[in-house]
């Protein structure tokens, strides 16, 4: 695995990074040898918190955890353990969908414990469709304040991009765009 520690708001020393280096090669069973795996964690540091976002890359899979905490070094050990238990939830989905893992060959199944707290499709209790409005990103979160969700789907006016606008945690808007064209 290669590492990339960020540090905002905050200097990333070598206890830091090693601890960081130290739980994330516990995820390198997961991984076949062979397989091109990155892992960037972004450390930030508040008032009376800390931030960890730990983004692990492998050829054909991004696995992605972030926790807040009191204290950075359990904010590391409870992001490293979330993404744990996403490799058990994607081996048990794949298992079950399709008998094998499905995922290729940059993830090694063996290694993985499988999940109880699966994602059942089967749950899904709303199922809602629409046309798509072209309009202005304003407009999107204009509408997506006035029904008072966190997400909005629409169709962009300027691009003919299938878009969703979003609420940020952290404050402010992020935005998704699909970049395959309508048909």
């Amino acid at each position: 695995m290669k590492y990339q520690i960020i540090g905002k708001n905050i200097q990333v020393t070598e206890g830091i990074s090693n601890a960081i280096e130290k739980k994330l090669s516990k995820l390198d069973k997961y991984f076949s040898k062979d397989a091109d795996v990155t892992c960037r964690a972004v450390v930030r540091t508040y008032k009376n918190s800390a931030k960890v976002e730990i983004t692990v890359s492998s050829n054909n899979m991004t696995f992605r955890s972030e926790v807040t905490d009191s204290d950075l070094y359990a904010a590391i050990d409870l992001s490293v353990d979330k993404l744990k238990d996403q490799l058990r939830k994607i081996k048990t989905q794949m298992l079950r969908k399709y008998g094998h893992d499905g995922l290729g060959k940059s993830l090694v199944y063996d290694e993985i414990e499988s999940s109880d707290n699966e994602i059942d499709p089967s749950n899904i209790v709303r199922t809602k469709s629409y046309d798509l409005d072209p309009m202005t990103l304003d407009e999107a979160i204009t509408r997506m304040i006035a029904i008072d969700h966190d997400f909005f789907l629409y169709l962009d006016k300027e691009d003919d991009k299938i878009s969703v606008v979003y609420k940020r945690n952290e404050g402010g808007f992020g935005l998704i765009q699909a970049d395959n064209e309508i048909k």
